[in-house]
């Protein structure tokens, strides 16, 4: 007979008059005395606080030091440097023989040998990535107490057939920054209002790590060290389960999976996971959750589609990925239609689940191996019936876009072979094979229409790869296993003229802002030329820099070393140049088409109403990337904000409804004396209804009356409405490579990443729309045939519009999309580092 607890209102007050950590730990009693509680390491129960990071990496530590069930790892740190750890729990004999267990699981996943029967399931319990969800790493702590100093009969079953390697706080640096907003509003009494400050946290949130990333996207991208960190541990040890805690809306209840269905039409991952092996686990959580009264739905929200998740990651390394979402108390306690939502019954849902995911992995131990090594022969089988023998890639002129390519398929495993000067092969038949589809195939047909997220992540399409399918046999060469032996770069010799830096490469930015930082007098071909270096013609691109040694202050011995460090710090090809005469083969170097370049000060609006996701990722961009700092001015103080300190503002997608009449009219002002605004996204939106420049948005066909108002069931309302939304697709655009924002392009045709509805319509100038959609546009994703039709294809991508003497520059797709389109960020810093280039013409 199963036991069901009382209901929300009850649960609080039980909590907090005295149960205390009982509420928790009840069930799995007794627990040896000489491993300290939580509760007696923090000097406060669960669920009455928010836990700092540091305190829950201290507490694990302690359960290492005392006990011998348990012992830590650090696998990285923050931007901040906070601590990413591990806790591995398991009786002292599978700690001890850890290693081989580990050598002999990878060996039963390449099918060298069927697994013994004692060797232990490996689960990954991983809690809080999400930095502002933060009751998964409250109920981390009660499951590392349970699970390390319980000496109940189940539990010493689950430390002798698993080994739970326990990741208390994926997103450090956005916990704190929640755990301090809440802490730091608590009520005492509490106060359960929804509209009390505590329950509001102010931009941008808790939610995603230092530089306002989403790190649940970032399985895929691996931009960041959080991600990076947990990948190389990943592939040291290949799970078969791996947890993955969320909470969602307060008036909510409890999620599980299974999922809604796949979005993709031809799911990569074995109907097995997301049908048979979801539904067996998913008996287990209805039970555990059914015993103490918590309600739940299942497969009506979240989609697996997206392979960048920490619940759909594992799914492709022959791992079951296992989504939860807690109705969250955005706090300590708040009210709801249903009664009121405390912290502790958040933590004890989550505490409840990971340990139910525990039984059922060691319950069904053999199984999930007998899956995992079938999933990686299937991979082999389904590459060999494919047809395609592999891909084969390369990157011109770039050696590190060409790089920064490479270590994703390196950090995924994905085998990679030379197969001629610059070019590669990626074979399919791999034990990546999954993953290799991943980064390589784009899909244009789906059984569903709307996603949680992107419909749309090949990976060489976000690096601008030039690649293309082999489906005859495949001649490879040497391995790659390191990006560091994929090129070299010419070796700077010493020039009394000129140096040529050459534009093309993706560090080229970072380069520049380098010299301009020495005070180098830096100029931009806005034609391309020929020059001789070392005796032989070499052809030069648009964008070009050029920097004469006596146009310096400093002596030529020292420009020559000023720009020798930087070409060893960027990686970036100089060539030295005795002449500027080029004999007709284009513009010589003191032409009129060389600019000086203007050394770019740059600010953007940060706060209230400004997206930031979209924010941070272009501080990332220009801070690990350009090395180039930005000012971040907060919405609230723009109204009265000095811009003359300032040529560069950045406007992503926001609402800006800070900006009053008077703030408006002061931005134009600075713009029309001749400065840069560069807006993205809904920015342009915003730039346009509000009369800045002469650029204009797509005008759709008007629809018959009768097609809008007939009748539709009620019910798809949400399926029809979502139908119409961009969630993220690729689509191909014609460059203008003589602009100066296409300089450093070789190629008119470029993938560009949409995930909005802002349709720019084409300039009125014939010679300011820098980017359109081509006439067949779509490469990857789901988008609806209206939107392709009649809003897609007649639109522009990027254009340049004037104002006084300044210029406003419009991307209505994120050229800087996660920190991971390579492929557009440098249209993005030829706006910010080449506008001096521009002309009205």
């Amino acid at each position: 007979m199963k036991i069901f607890k009382p209901l929300l209102p009850v649960l609080f007050l039980a909590f907090h008059f005295g149960m205390a950590q009982d509420y928790f730990l009840e069930k799995y009693q007794p627990y040896s005395s000489e491993i300290p509680t939580p509760e007696d390491f923090l000097g406060y129960g669960i669920g009455e606080q928010h836990t700092r990071h540091d305190l829950i990496v201290a507490y694990l530590k302690t359960l290492a030091a005392v006990s011998d069930r348990a012992e830590i790892e650090e696998y990285g740190k923050t931007y901040e440097g906070r601590s990413l750890v591990i806790l591995r729990i398991s009786e002292p004999d599978n700690l001890a023989n850890l290693e081989n267990y580990r050598k002999e699981h990878l060996n039963n996943l390449q099918g060298e040998a069927k697994s013994s029967a004692n060797l232990p399931v490996f689960i990954q319990l991983g809690y809080n990535v999400h930095g502002n969800e933060p009751s998964s790493s409250e109920a981390a702590l009660l499951t590392a107490y349970t699970l390390v100093a319980s000496e109940h009969a189940e539990i010493s079953k689950y430390r002798q057939n698993g080994v739970v390697f326990l990741d208390p706080t994926i997103n450090p640096d956005g916990r704190d920054r929640h755990t301090h907003w809440a802490n730091s509003f608590k009520g005492d009494p509490l106060v359960a209002d929804p509209q009390d400050i505590e329950h509001n946290e102010g931009w941008p949130r808790g939610r995603t790590n230092h530089y306002w990333f989403d790190l649940n996207r970032d399985w895929l991208l691996a931009i960041h060290p959080e991600s990076r960190g947990k990948l190389n541990w990943y592939h040291h040890w290949y799970p078969n389960v791996v947890t993955d805690f969320h909470e969602m809306g307060t008036q909510s209840t409890y999620f599980f999976e299974p999922m809604k269905a796949i979005g993709s039409k031809d799911p990569i991952m074995p109907e097995e996971n997301y049908e048979k092996l979801n539904e067996l686990f998913g008996d287990y959580f209805a039970d555990a959750l059914d015993e103490i009264g918590s309600l739940y739905f299942t497969g009506e929200a979240f989609d697996g589609t997206y392979p960048g998740y920490g619940s759909s990651y594992p799914d492709l390394q022959g791992g079951l990925g296992l989504l939860f979402e807690q109705a969250s108390s955005r706090g300590h306690v708040q009210d709801t239609d249903m009664g009121q939502v405390t912290f502790p019954f958040t933590i004890r849902n989550q505490y409840t689940s990971g340990m139910a995911t525990v039984k059922a992995a060691v319950d069904n131990k053999e199984y999930l191996r007998d899956y995992q090594q079938r999933f990686f022969r299937s991979g082999l089988d389904n590459a060999r019936k494919s047809g395609i023998r592999g891909y084969e890639f390369e990157v011109k002129n770039d050696l590190n876009r060409l790089k920064a390519f490479m270590d994703k398929l390196l950090i995924h495993r994905i085998e990679v072979y030379k197969s001629g000067d610059d070019r590669f092969i990626v074979p399919t038949e791999q034990p990546q094979y999954r993953m290799v589809q991943t980064v390589f195939e784009t899909y244009d047909s789906y059984r569903d229409s709307v996603f949680y997220d992107a419909s749309a992540w090949s990976l060489a399409n976000f690096y601008n790869v030039t690649y293309q399918p082999v489906k005859t046999r495949i001649k490879i060469g040497d391995r790659v296993t390191t990006t560091t032996d994929l090129g070299t770069i010419p070796e700077l010799s010493r020039s009394n003229y000129a140096y040529l830096v050459d534009w093309r490469d993706y560090n080229s930015a970072a380069f520049l802002n380098y010299l301009q930082e020495q005070k180098l007098r830096v100029q931009s071909a806005a034609k391309g030329f020929t020059s001789t270096i070392n005796g032989n013609a070499q052809t030069f691109s648009p964008g070009t820099l050029i920097i004469p040694v006596s146009r310096q202050d400093q002596d030529a011995e020292e420009v020559y070393e000023m720009i020798k460090a930087g070409v060893e710090r960027f990686g970036v090809p100089v060539y030295p140049v005795n002449t500027g005469y080029n004999r007709g083969q284009g513009i010589d170097l003191g032409s009129r088409h060389v600019v000086p370049l203007t050394t770019p000060k740059v600010f953007m609006p940060v706060g209230q109403g400004v997206n930031s996701y979209e924010a941070g990722e272009v501080w990332h961009l220009l801070d690990q990337r350009v090395e180039m700092p930005i000012t971040k001015i907060p919405m609230r103080n723009m109204p009265n904000a000095s811009l003359d300190p300032y040529n560069t503002m950045v406007m992503v997608s926001g609402r800006y409804n800070a900006l009053d009449s008077s703030a408006k009219a002061k931005l134009k002002d600075w713009v029309a004396k001749g400065n840069t605004l560069i807006a993205t996204g809904s920015a342009v939106k915003w730039v346009i209804e509000n009369e800045m420049g002469d650029a204009a948005l797509t005008e759709a066909p008007e629809k018959d009356a009768s097609e809008i108002t007939a009748r539709k069931p009620y019910i798809d309302h949400a399926e029809h409405l979502g139908r119409e939304e961009v969630g993220g697709a690729i689509f191909e655009v014609d460059l203008d490579l003589t602009h100066p924002v296409a300089f450093g392009y070789t190629d008119r045709k470029l993938p560009v990443y949409k995930n909005n509805e802002v349709w720019l319509a084409p300039s009125k100038n014939p010679y300011n729309t820098v980017a359109k959609y081509t006439e067949d546009p779509h490469i990857d994703g789901f988008i609806s045939k209206t939107n392709l039709e009649d809003h897609l294809k007649p639109s522009a991508s990027v254009v340049v519009s004037k104002l006084g003497r300044g210029q406003i520059i419009l991307f209505a797709d994120n050229p800087n999309f996660r920190g991971s389109w390579y492929g557009t960020n440098k249209m993005f810093l030829n706006a910010l580092f080449l506008n001096s280039l521009i002309r009205n013409p």
